[in-house]
């Protein structure tokens, strides 16, 4: 195997991630289900490809000046990406979070230097939801950006110009379909205008958690969120400026036991620890590949790594307490 060509720069290493067979929702779908690795990225998550263009996209603009600060509202992947980014760049990170997202993210942004506002999950019509607090407090920070990446559409762009071209290269051009959860909705509107840009007939599906709106609103042209689930990062209930124009073709709605067990089988039968969002989009994934058939070749994308989510979803005793089914290993006798 050929290694990489070296970089000149650590912020080369974001983007041209791995994509590999997932033998297991393979054979149950029938058919050929990929995972694109962005647990391989610097920050361990997708969301590294966002805040490098949204850094770039607020530089050539000339919003953000040496010395500046990026101020953000996030549920953690996409302000650890920040903050990466934001360090090779020469500038200070603000990040606004809510409170009842992993410690494993929160103690990961202190450890990248970040400011970390913690702020009571609401819904967005609240003026002190997470967005909207981060919004204010980069008004009120000189010399300070507000990344915006729910309705910046320098999100979706990374996924247009990187994440399709890189899934179309890897698999060369030979891909039927793809799916994954939205959250800001840059991943899914990006990877398919892209994928679409190439193919025309590429199936683009939305796989969605339970608690969000936007499998109703596909469906049936109504936001309407029925039921609760406990991914991080994912789950939208409006049309963000990311989605407006995505080329949704079909869509699922996936629950949290769905995605656990997809979460387990790959960890206990592949070797990857994943988070549930990636769970999600895996079971979402082989939904895709029954319903295309036989011969199909699926992508989807393993959003982050598992790792940061060890006192959640890799707890027993926070499984249990969401009446959640806990991995067999983790019970104890």
């Amino acid at each position: 195997m050929t290694p990489p060509a070296p970089h000149r720069s650590t912020l080369d290493l974001i983007g041209n991630t791995p994509l590999v067979l997932l033998k297991g929702p393979s054979e149950v779908a029938g058919c050929e289900i990929w995972g694109k690795c962005e647990f391989a990225n610097p920050g361990a998550s997708v969301k590294d490809r966002a805040a490098l263009f949204i850094v770039r996209d607020a530089e050539e603009r000339g919003d953000l000046k040496p010395g500046g600060t990026v101020v953000e509202g996030t549920a953690g992947n996409t302000g650890i990406g920040l903050a990466l980014v934001a360090n090779a760049c020469g500038y200070e990170t603000v990040i606004v979070m809510p409170d009842n997202q992993s410690k494993e993210k929160m103690d990961t942004l202190r450890a990248l230097r970040a400011e970390l506002v913690l702020v009571p999950p609401t819904k967005f019509s609240d003026p002190n939801h997470f967005v909207h607090t981060s919004r204010r407090i980069a008004g009120e920070t000189p010399g300070a950006v507000w990344a915006n990446q729910f309705d910046n559409v320098a999100n979706r762009k990374a996924h247009i110009e990187g994440t399709a071209r890189e899934i179309w290269e890897q698999m060369e051009g030979r891909i039927d379909g793809f799916t994954c959860a939205a959250g800001t909705g840059g991943t899914i509107a990006g990877v398919g205008m892209g994928l679409k840009a190439f193919d025309e007939k590429v199936t683009i599906a939305l796989s969605d958690p339970h608690g969000a709106a936007l499998y109703s609103y596909y469906a049936c042209g109504e936001l309407v969120a029925e039921g609760t689930s406990v991914a991080e990062g994912i789950g939208q209930g409006r049309i963000t400026a990311n989605l407006e124009g995505a080329p949704i073709d079909t869509q699922f709605r996936i629950s949290d036991e769905e995605g656990l067990e997809w979460v387990a089988r790959l960890l206990s039968e592949e070797g990857l620890c994943l988070g549930l969002s990636s769970g999600i989009n895996v079971a979402g994934a082989v939904a895709l590949g029954r319903k295309l058939g036989s011969g199909a070749r699926i992508a989807t994308i393993l959003c982050d790594t598992g790792f940061r989510y060890l006192s959640t979803i890799y707890n027993a005793a926070w499984l249990a307490e969401k009446g959640l089914p806990v991995f067999p290993w983790l019970k104890q006798e």
